[in-house]
């Protein structure tokens, strides 16, 4: 059966690290507590909770008010339900949210928007909400919440580009940074804007190079042609890419062993192999080999 809906997809910024720190018996219970409250939220604001998965949960609501009323929600309570919370076992929640049609399956969903809200969620930030445009259509700003277009972003998987908002909150609705984003930062234009960045600044040892978003793509390997030279047997002659599309860097694999990817902050390690994804932020690149293997030949990376 086929519905029009809104998804969230929620996911625990950290998670791997408070497993690492606290053990498996009391992580498995902080990430339960967690996820079990945020399936309350979302059932209070008319949602339906589709399934847990881990350290995220995924569900559907039936417009996308309710949805960003309860993931704005979710965000404003859990930032202060965190200040009681050791150290150690914080994980912040990133979301996303994305409105389209879903097949729903034997209790499951399907669809191009669950996989656009899954990834929006891995690529935000922590405390962070991203939506793609269709699902703001039916919502409003209020006191205290903005809708700030950041352009369009590739999703691993879709030909398109989706235009993507960032959803800014705030406990106090008379925030003046808030106020400052909406009157003084025009809107982008979703054609032209450099969305995550015009500029990407590599590292790798005493090797420091910048390149801008007029001069995609870089090739990144262990020839001396490439744009970017990481001189070590395990890279490949010609390791990976960056290209610039739709107003996002992205990191693309063309090696025989693959890239590791860690973004600054936390977050699962991402292994590419023959796959893409976007660049956001600061964090490093290992070629290669994993960053478990603490010689691996690791690139440091900013996009600005």
């Amino acid at each position: 059966m086929s519905i029009h809906s809104t998804v969230v997809f929620t996911d625990l910024f950290g998670s791997t690290r408070v497993f690492e720190s606290l053990g498996n018996a009391q992580a498995t219970l902080a990430v339960t507590e967690i996820t079990n409250w945020i399936a309350k939220i979302v059932q209070a604001h008319g949602g339906r909770v589709v399934k847990m998965l881990g350290d995220g949960v995924l569900a559907l609501f039936n417009d996308s008010h309710s949805a960003i009323v309860a993931v704005v929600e979710i965000q404003r309570k859990h930032q202060k339900r965190m200040t009681n919370i050791a150290p150690a076992a914080v994980m912040p929640i990133r979301v996303g949210v994305a409105s389209g049609d879903v097949e729903l399956v034997a209790g499951d969903c399907y669809g191009d928007a669950v996989n656009v809200a899954a990834r929006l969620s891995d690529l935000t930030g922590p405390h962070q909400i991203w939506a793609n445009g269709a699902a703001l259509d039916g919502a409003d700003e209020t006191e205290g919440v903005r809708f700030r277009m950041l352009g369009p972003i590739s999703i691993r998987g879709r030909a398109e580009p989706c235009t993507v908002y960032q959803v800014d909150w705030e406990d106090d609705a008379s925030s003046a940074l808030l106020t400052m984003q909406s009157d003084l930062i025009p809107l982008p234009d979703p054609e032209t804007t450099d969305v995550l960045g015009g500029q990407i600044e590599l590292t790798w040892l005493t090797l420091t190079k910048s390149f801008k978003a007029f001069e995609m793509p870089i090739h990144i390997g262990r020839l001396h042609q490439a744009d970017f030279v990481v001189d070590d047997p395990r890279v490949s002659r010609s390791h990976a890419r960056i290209d610039w599309r739709n107003g996002s860097m992205t990191l693309v694999d063309v090696s025989s062993y693959g890239c590791w990817l860690r973004f600054s902050g936390g977050g699962s390690d991402l292994l590419l192999r023959r796959e893409e994804c976007v660049l956001h932020g600061r964090g490093e690149i290992a070629l290669g080999s994993s960053f478990a293997d603490l010689s691996a030949p690791t690139v440091s990376f900013s996009v600005s």
